[in-house]
């Protein structure tokens, strides 16, 4: 028994902002922002929740696969920006699609969560207790950004990407690899969605609890992170380098990626990206980037992706698959 890709969706709200708007409120460029990130615009959801956007991208990925919402077993929703704790979005997405007594649950795992939530539901097809669950990846991160740090609010966007496994005789997915490093969590974290947080509202700084990153530790240890994790899942797939045929990692930096890529000995033109248009989207990032290939015809069934994400928490992961 096999898990396989049988349908992919993406979503995204129809608010643009583009560099030059961060130049009417902050110190900063168009120039500045593209030559450090690659980033041109990214999405706001100004009308949307986050279970909205996987919702929409959810209901794509099931017409993709062919699938009425009472043909899934689950909803596996990988968000570090719920619309709230509990319920979870899962669960939310599970009431809009009509469909109660399926099991859904959230993932927290930051930029990883999309692949650790396939780890989940790949592990549970596998095993018989499922045939077809949605597999979801979205995120509201702009509505937790400090607008006054450069470092960071010009990093996000929002949006949702969603794939539906199923069981499979043939091979889909092939390999997936995540980790964690607890030790280093101080230096990605969203500090006011906590209980350690809220604990204190008597004397609450909401800015002060937004998004903070120390840019330059992240960044070293991302680069030796994906790229390492991506190797280890060709390796423990049973393909070679030569096998894969897209390299989709997770969009948060285009020198990062630029590693990540050759790492596998892959040429640009065999790189997934959409970072550019839509910026750092976290769990969203793998999802819409491969919903986006799809649908323009550039990865095909039979053709072999390799992915790779890095997040807080510290958390990475790597997967292999044929779509």
């Amino acid at each position: 028994m096999f898990s396989r890709i049988s349908g992919t969706g993406s979503f995204f709200p129809p608010d643009v902002m583009t560099n030059h708007d961060f130049e009417k409120f902050l110190e900063t460029s168009d120039e500045w922002i593209i030559t450090r990130t690659g980033i041109r615009e990214r999405r706001i959801a100004k009308n949307h929740s986050c279970s909205d956007m996987g919702y929409e991208a959810g209901l794509k990925a099931l017409e993709m696969a062919e699938m009425k919402p009472e043909d899934l077993d689950g909803i596996i929703f990988a968000t570090f920006t719920p619309d709230t704790t509990m319920p979870s979005c899962a669960c939310r997405v599970q009431s809009l699609l009509g469909i109660p007594g399926t099991f859904a649950f959230d993932i927290a795992a930051a930029c990883t969560g999309f692949l650790y939530a396939c780890n989940v539901a790949d592990s549970m097809i596998k095993s018989g207790s499922a045939k077809n669950i949605l597999v979801i990846g979205a995120e509201k991160i702009t509505a937790t950004v400090d607008w006054s740090d450069r470092s960071t609010c010009i990093l996000f966007g929002d949006g949702a990407g969603a794939a539906v496994l199923s069981a499979s005789d043939k091979p889909g997915i092939r390999s997936v690899s995540v980790h964690a490093d607890g030790d280093h969590a101080d230096l990605l974290a969203l500090p006011c969605l906590g209980t350690e947080y809220l604990a204190k509202r008597n004397e609450l700084d909401i800015e002060a609890g937004m998004i903070k990153m120390s840019g330059n530790e992240v960044f070293k240890i991302a680069v030796r992170a994906m790229a390492e994790v991506a190797s280890r899942a060709v390796e423990m797939s049973g393909l070679s380098y030569d096998d894969i045929d897209f390299l989709i990692p997770h969009q948060a930096n285009l020198r990062i990626i630029d590693a990540t890529a050759k790492r596998l000995n892959l040429a640009q033109e065999r790189v997934i990206i959409n970072l550019d248009r839509y910026g750092n989207t976290s769990a969203a990032t793998i999802p819409t980037a491969l919903d986006g290939a799809v649908r323009e015809g550039r990865i095909k069934r039979g053709m072999n992706i390799a992915s790779a994400a890095f997040g807080g928490g510290l958390t990475w992961g790597g997967m292999v698959f044929t779509f």
